[in-house]
């Protein structure tokens, strides 16, 4: 069976999220079990660390981040733009190679957030707008979905 979809490797199980930890969504994680699905964090194919401080996009969203307009940040002031964007990358290569074109990617996140990301003030406040990733991989067609519509990806 071919890969079906590209898939954020939290929601899979793997304890890849900035604090380490997973953020396993069970269908998520069983599609890549059954072969149907290829796990992947752009933050660690960046080159981030796991655990590493929290990161949020300042000045704008993904798009901008691509278009050189906007940056990440992380908790501590560091900018990791470099990080995000060399991971985006990677993400759409592998995606490419597998010819997979739609993703379920995690909520919110400065690299898979889909619809609405963290607005950069590490307040928990969040604004309209894409992670890195998310945003590289609309530019080249991909159908993106968050962890709360992984129901309504497979039936699709």
């Amino acid at each position: 069976m071919a890969y079906r979809f590209l898939v954020s490797a939290c929601l899979a199980g793997y304890p890849c999220a900035y604090d380490g930890q997973a953020r396993t969504h069970p269908l998520v994680a069983r599609l890549v079990r059954e072969g149907r699905a290829v796990p992947v964090c752009p933050e660690v194919l960046g080159g981030r660390p796991t655990p590493r401080p929290p990161a949020e996009v300042q000045n704008g969203a993904g798009h901008e981040v691509l278009a050189g307009r906007a940056r990440v940040v992380d908790r501590a002031g560091e900018n990791v733009t470099g990080a995000f964007l060399s991971g985006a990358r990677a993400t759409l290569a592998i995606a490419r190679r597998h010819g997979i074109t739609t993703a379920i990617l995690k909520a919110r996140s400065p690299s898979c957030g889909y619809g609405l990301i963290y607005d950069g003030t590490f307040t928990g406040r969040l604004r309209a707008g894409h992670g890195v990733t998310a945003a590289l991989l609309l530019d080249h067609g991909f159908r993106i979905f968050t962890e709360g519509e992984a129901e309504q990806a497979v039936a699709s």
